[in-house]
């Protein structure tokens, strides 16, 4: 009798073990599959970061579903463990607050779809690249090649800048011209600049706007609407034409002076040169 107990405890034992083998090596492939064809399937429909997410739930629904057939064929009551990990989960809760906060934060900006992954965004005194939008925190990459964390509940209550969420921008240059000049040839000049440069765009139209009086000259504001693209290679080309057709032209850009009187507004303070001989 023993020795029969014996034997089908062994039995039942590698059993379990084959049965445990082939859950594994069935169930993981199986739900990657499941996650690769439904990536697939829905690229056309939905941007990098939802599927990104869909990919991740599928993985670990499927991952929970496998651990859930392995503790039954071990036979392991799922009460029990379920009450156990019932009062785990209330110590862990109290115990990541923030962890939470920031999940739900992370769940309204994926569905808000204020910026996505390659956008240029502004959050406070911080720009830079999106390079990731996790459930728990916002991954950026600055200009200047550097890495930044942000949790998703600073992002949900900070002013957001999404600096390239339109296909064409403005860049806005404020010049400044002389008194004397002529202010209607210096526009005509601003607008010739704007139609001669290839990555102004003829629409919408170049803004030359006269602003006001400043302490040494007028001031211009001169837009100009280019793709996001092309930002460098438009600061780098537009300010260089500026500075040559003002030249050209005889435009003057003045630089901030002061003159002294002596009592009559239009009679500047006489200088005179004093030689030591």
């Amino acid at each position: 009798m023993i020795e029969f107990l014996r034997k089908y405890f062994e039995e039942s034992t590698l059993i379990t073990i084959r049965n445990i083998i082939l859950i594994i090596a069935v169930g993981f492939p199986m739900v990657h599959l499941i996650a690769l064809i439904t990536r697939k399937s829905i690229t056309k429909k939905l941007n990098q970061q939802p599927r990104f997410i869909i990919n991740k739930l599928i993985v670990y629904t499927g991952a929970v579903l496998i651990i859930l057939l392995i503790l039954r064929e071990l036979d392991i009551k799922l009460g029990a463990l379920l009450g156990a990990a019932g009062v785990i989960g209330i110590v862990i809760g109290f115990a990541s607050q923030t962890s939470i906060g920031n999940l739900i934060s992370g769940i309204f900006l994926i569905s808000e779809k204020s910026f996505e992954i390659g956008d240029l965004i502004r959050v406070g005194d911080k720009t830079g690249v999106v390079y990731s939008i996790d459930l728990l925190s916002v991954k950026l990459k600055t200009l200047d090649n550097l890495y930044i964390r942000i949790p998703n509940q600073t992002m949900i209550s900070t002013e957001i800048t999404n600096i390239t969420k339109f296909p064409i921008r403005r860049m806005d240059i404020d010049i400044g011209v002389a008194y004397k000049e002529d202010l209607y040839k210096v526009m005509e000049v601003l607008k010739r600049i704007a139609l001669e440069n290839p990555l102004c765009l003829d629409e919408p139209e170049p803004l030359v706007l006269i602003k006001d009086f400043g302490d040494s000259s007028i001031n211009i504001l001169y837009g100009l609407w280019f793709e996001k693209t092309n930002y460098v290679n438009l600061r780098n080309s537009i300010v260089p034409e500026i500075k040559a057709a003002f030249d050209q032209e005889g435009i003057e850009i003045p630089f901030p002076h002061i003159s002294l009187y002596t009592g009559e507004a239009t009679i500047p303070f006489p200088v005179r040169e004093v030689s030591d001989k």
